[in-house]
């Protein structure tokens, strides 16, 4: 066994040493912002990060957060001198600390801002790619396509191993309206330097069987914004913007957009977001079919209603002439009548059969939404409980270490230390020059006093 070899714990508390000795308390650093985030409770996390020349490859990455106090003061500063918001892409100069936890590792925690260090290389790029899509009028091409009706034959592009293609399909599937929806994947890479060329690969696919289908959804989980700038591409972004069907995309979190999500059809936030987003599309399809197969039934019966009055009058006038021939008519009319009120009747029943499947859907909603609050209520109460406990016992603490320091400053306990108190008529002689000749003074030790007089 080697006698020699050190602990993780020790090896991390060196490192902890030799950063603490060797770099500054607080220095100015320049990084690109990424996966900007603010908790519950105010404090902002995110990451820094340094690409190389081309703009592609990341080389450096360390985590970062600003605490509360400080994100607030630093936000709006930031904002007010920039007039852009506090977010992903954007690369700063930011002063900050160093530190190193034995157990999570390397971190920077942010003090200071300065707003003249603005835009970040994927901001501009991102700036630059929507103006050029501008100039080349393609912009909006795509969101000016109609959604066909009913929406229900989907290209998928997705990593089939995903477990956002996973989320989408059993949203789809599972709809509480029991609709039927067609899907086709076309595998995609959607992650990485490959990414834009294996989702331009899928399109092309798709072109040459867009027939088939009715929009092309792009769908690829969470992740960091990092991981999303294959999708703020211009040739990706230009492709989607040009293609021949609605492309509806959910390639990541509710605070990520890209500029693919710009010229997209429609963005959602999530994968199981579009998936409710096409369920919700039909569900409104279907209702406007029931509310004009309603509007014709009504229209028959009023029809009806009218022609019936005419023949009325029309035999009056003509009862001798034409008794035979409206006899026959009535006749035809009757039977026309009984099928159009069987019609009218069956239709009424499959609308209350739908009405009735809506009812319990909104039911379900409300129910689910009812769980979810609670749910979030819970946690909120658990947060609460939680902090409420370490503000205690951070506070005890501090009147421990008080409660010592008072303790070892205490007259008592510095006379057992070898000095001594001298006082004059119960008050305690600070200086020598207080005092003259003929004086009575008490000299106070730890164990007792001496009563002397000055000479």
């Amino acid at each position: 066994m080697n006698n020699s070899a050190i602990s993780l714990y020790e090896l991390n508390s060196l490192i902890k040493g030799v950063l603490s000795d060797s770099i500054p308390e607080r220095l100015w650093i320049r990084a690109e912002m990424s996966d900007v985030r603010v908790n519950q409770n105010g404090h902002c996390y995110l990451e820094f990060i340094e690409k190389d020349q081309s703009g592609r490859t990341l080389v450096a990455k360390v985590r970062g957060m600003i605490w509360a106090n400080t994100f607030y003061l630093l936000r709006s500063y930031f904002e007010n001198a920039t007039k852009q918001s506090f977010s992903s892409g954007l690369k700063v100069l930011v002063q900050v600390s160093v530190d190193f936890h034995e157990l999570y590792g390397l971190s920077l925690t942010v003090y200071d801002i300065d707003p003249s260090y603005t835009l970040g290389d994927q901001a501009l790029n991102r700036a630059a790619i929507l103006k050029q899509l501008e100039e080349d009028g393609v912009l909006y091409l795509n969101k000016e396509l109609e959604l066909p009706l009913p929406t229900n034959r989907i290209a998928i592009i997705s990593s089939p191993t995903a477990a956002g293609y996973e989320d989408f399909l059993d949203q789809l599937h599972k709809n509480a309206f029991g609709f039927v929806f067609y899907t086709k994947l076309f595998p995609a890479i959607m992650q990485g330097d490959r990414a834009e060329d294996s989702v331009i690969s899928a399109l092309e696919r798709i072109y040459e069987y867009q027939d088939c289908f009715d929009v092309v959804v792009i769908i690829r989980g969470g992740g960091a914004t990092s991981d999303l700038s294959c999708f703020d591409s211009y040739l990706l972004a230009a492709s989607c913007a040009q293609f021949s069907l609605p492309i509806i995309t959910g390639i990541g979190h509710e605070r990520d957009e890209t500029v693919l999500d710009i010229v997209a059809h429609t963005r959602a936030k999530t994968p199981t977001a579009v998936a409710e987003f096409l369920i919700n599309n039909l569900a409104e399809t279907a209702l406007e079919l029931a509310e004009i197969s309603q509007d014709i039934v009504s229209s028959v019966v009023q029809r009806l209603q009218e022609e019936n009055v005419k023949l009325n009058v029309f035999e009056t006038k003509n009862s001798f002439v034409l008794k035979g021939w409206y006899r026959e008519q009535q006749t035809i009319l009757s039977s026309s009548k009984v099928v159009l009120i069987r019609g009218m009747q069956r239709i009424q029943r499959e609308n209350m059969n739908k009405f009735d499947l809506l009812e319990e859907v909104l039911s379900k909603k409300s129910q689910q939404m009812l769980k979810m609050n609670e749910e979030r209520f819970l946690q909120i109460e658990e947060s609460l409980n939680r902090n409420t406990q370490r503000l205690l016992k951070d506070e005890s603490n501090k009147l421990q270490i008080l409660e010592k320091h008072i303790q070892l400053s205490s007259p008592e306990n510095i006379l057992k230390k070898g000095y001594t108190l001298t006082m004059k008529a119960g008050k305690v002689i600070k200086q020598s020059e207080v005092l003259k000749s003929g004086d009575e003074i008490t000299t106070c030790f730890s164990d007792g006093q001496i009563d002397s007089i000055v000479k």
